[in-house]
């Protein structure tokens, strides 16, 4: 218990696995950084890009395999942010630029972050304060006019009724 208590906020690697989706990334894991919390739990402190179901500042819980590598078993509680990707359609009107996804989406201040230059998916952390509406409004107008496809890749209950 004392080695424990001495490796709380140690910045850790978390593993999730997934099947692979179609028309994405040809992967079955994706690592998150996290603060460890305990022995077995931990806040995730970036964007999932490729896992659902989590999103920034949520605690996971974790087992560790016996080469060292921590693996997500379930979260145990959510911060109440939301998880959105956005990929530019390369032939729209914005190209494949993530740079103008992210300037459309600037004025809600959302924290984001962007996969490669080759795959510019834009994966934006969206607080529980946020203008949901306003966002989604925007996630919209994007589809309808060939700029995007997005995904909500965690959702609150809040984020669905707004």
């Amino acid at each position: 218990m004392i080695a424990a208590m001495q490796d709380a906020g140690e910045k850790i690697k978390i593993w999730f696995r997934f099947v692979p989706r179609e028309g994405w990334p040809p992967m079955d894991t994706e690592g998150l950084w996290a603060t460890r919390l305990s022995d077995d739990t931990a806040v995730v402190e970036n964007i999932a890009f490729l896992q659902n179901g989590v999103a920034e500042g949520d605690v996971v819980r974790f087992q560790t395999n016996s080469d060292g590598r921590h693996w997500a078993v379930g979260r145990v509680s959510s911060a109440g942010t939301c998880t959105i990707r956005v990929l530019p359609v390369r032939t729209g009107p914005l190209g494949p630029d993530p740079r103008a996804v992210h300037e459309r989406f600037s004025v809600f201040g959302l924290g984001a972050e962007v996969f490669s230059d080759e795959f510019p998916l834009v994966a934006f952390s969206v607080e529980a304060d946020a203008d949901f509406a306003g966002i989604k409004a925007l996630l919209a107008q994007g589809v309808e006019e060939g700029w995007w496809h997005y995904e909500v890749g965690c959702g609150t209950d809040e984020w669905w009724s707004a």
